[in-house]
């Protein structure tokens, strides 16, 4: 069966509520999916599509299952099944909006993580159109809330990943349980034989649409990679924020427990972040992708499954913290970027170990990555220094009363009788305590040859860099003397977000101690080592157990002692 994709909607037998919905929409055209499939189920046969994300395979189910609805009917009459709930979601909105001009249409989303009550509910209300994930739909329907009986059309949505997500048998069962005379859907981005098998067992002579893609990315995203050692990616992601030119940002990591850590380090560099995965309720998850389409949020770091169906315009970028290992999963995440028509960028931070898989991900895309050099220094500070210089115009610009400001600048100009340009030298030098707007030297960066004696670069307390791996001997000079240094033990390291100019802060500034007898600091993931002189009194040592660095207690602890 072929239909030429250039064919206007009107011309596909659509109601005129419903072509009102699509052209509000904007759409012209149907997709090659649509013209083919929306003709097939209007025709009530049963259809097997193979198509990608973002091909408006939506569309190509919502418009016929609209058109085939009895309103006046008050049971379920369409179940839609999805693997995720965003991807439920998803789906549950795009019906909305296009039945937006039917009368009497009503649409339930059912999936885990939302209460059963709201659920019931709409149930007793009597929704036609069901959309959920297998595991809560069958739920329901072993309790005797969800009666089938009614059932016109089931739509199986990505039953590929329903299946790599171990839904398949869930699947199954509810297929079972539906009629006998019943159209069934279903869409795959691949056919492995468990899902041609599905096919074979429960659709009817189907209808089979296949749409090629060119390639497995999207045109419009550029895709781009850095070298990175496993333990430098933290300041890799730093660097790559804050010059990135970006609307908002996904970052994929590998573990639910990654994504908190690293959103809240991104928090706490004052970036708008939000983890996004499993452990979240999904009142929590729901106002999280709320806030990131409301411009509340810009970065969000997430979990593969917590990301699935997630569709939101403004993701400009997406950046790998951690490579997939599954292929296919790579396509899916950068998918969440360059979405209908608009360019997009994909970043990944590729160590050592990763580079095979690197190679792999190229060669299944069909597409060569540039690598990127990491931003310097210098290049950080210009872009500090230019975010300043225009914050500081914004406030000259506004309506903001200064006139106090400008009285204690002339009185300290007179006081130590010193130019204007000196006193704000000054005013600037106390704002920017941390040195962040002047250039640091920039460490020896060597390829990645592996990742065992790689150790990120860490800074000591005049903002010069140091590595963390390199001997260093434990003695200082002072006044052409030797000062012998001592191992300390202190309880806060990595996992607390700690860097060593933290540790330097809080010592040089509690302890009265000069940075420069700070001496070599080592940090572990729960615990660090610093080297302080010999023959620390008593009652500072007392002092430092009980300081804070980045709200955790030092409970320094003298090695051997």
């Amino acid at each position: 069966m072929s239909v030429e994709c250039e064919t206007g909607f009107a011309q596909l037998a659509l109601t005129q509520p419903l072509l009102r919905a699509v052209e509000e929409q904007g759409y012209q055209s149907p997709s090659p999916i649509q013209a083919q499939a929306i003709p097939a189920l209007l025709e009530g046969r049963d259809l097997l599509g193979q198509a990608q994300t973002g091909t408006g395979k939506t569309a190509a189910f919502a418009l016929p299952l609209l058109q085939g609805l009895e309103t006046g009917v008050r049971r379920p009459q369409v179940l839609v099944l999805a693997p995720t709930r965003e991807l439920a979601g998803q789906v549950c909105d795009a019906v909305k909006t296009y039945g937006k001009y039917l009368q009497g249409v009503r649409v339930l989303p059912i999936y885990g993580g939302a209460g059963y009550r709201e659920q019931l509910q709409g149930l007793k209300q009597g929704a036609q159109v069901v959309v959920g994930t297998p595991g809560r739909i069958l739920d329901h329907i072993q309790r005797g809330t969800l009666d089938l009986s009614g059932l016109k059309m089931l739509v199986l949505d990505e039953a590929d990943e329903m299946l790599r997500m171990g839904f398949i048998d869930d699947v199954e069962t509810i297929l079972e349980k539906t009629p006998e005379q019943r159209q069934v859907v279903l869409f795959s981005a691949t056919m492995p034989k468990e899902i041609r098998r599905v096919a074979d067992n429960y659709l009817k002579d189907p209808v089979t649409v296949k749409i090629a893609a060119k390639t497995a990315t999207a045109e419009g995203i550029s895709q781009e990679y850095y070298f990175v050692p496993g333990p430098r990616k933290q300041e890799a992601l730093t660097r790559i924020i804050e010059v990135e030119d970006f609307d908002a940002m996904i970052i994929f990591a590998r573990t639910k427990q990654a994504t908190a850590e690293l959103a809240d380090r991104l928090i706490a560099a004052g970036h708008a972040a939000s983890a996004l995965n499993g452990d979240m309720n999904q009142q929590l998850r729901e106002r999280t992708v709320d806030r990131l389409k409301k411009g509340g949020l810009d970065i969000v770091v997430a979990t593969d499954v917590a990301a699935r169906g997630l569709d939101v315009s403004r993701i400009s970028h997406v950046l790998n913290f951690d490579l997939p290992t599954d292929l296919e999963s790579y396509v899916h995440r950068i998918g969440r970027t360059g979405r209908a028509g608009r360019e997009g960028k994909a970043i990944a931070l590729v160590s050592s170990k990763d580079k095979r898989l690197l190679r792999a991900i190229e060669r299944h895309t069909r597409k060569t990555m540039t690598e990127a050099t990491l931003p310097t220094q210098a290049q950080l500070a210009e872009r500090r220094e230019a975010a300043f210089k225009e914050k500081v115009a914004g406030v000259l610009a506004s309506d903001e009363d200064l006139g106090f400001y400008t009285r204690l600048l002339t009185s300290i100009q007179r006081d130590h009788q010193l130019p204007a340009k000196d006193v704000g030298a000054a005013l600037l030098a106390m704002i920017d305590a941390d040195r962040q707007l002047q250039p640091q030297p920039e460490p020896p960066v060597k390829a990645p040859r592996g990742e065992r004696n790689e150790r990120p670069q860490a800074r000591n307390g005049r903002g010069t860099e140091r590595r963390e791996s390199a001997p260093r001997e434990r003695r200082v000079r002072d006044k052409g003397k030797d000062v012998d240094m001592v191992r300390y033990r202190i309880a806060v390291g990595r996992d607390h977000g700690v860097q060593p100019k933290h540790i330097v802060g809080a010592i040089a500034n509690e302890a009265g101690m000069e940075s420069r007898y700070i001496g070599h600091i080592k940090l572990h993931d729960d615990h660090s080592m610093v080297d302080l002189p010999d023959g620390m009194p008593k009652e500072i040592f007392q002092h430092l157990k009980r300081v804070r660095v980045c709200g955790h207690p030092l409970s320094i602890q003298k090695m051997g002692g």
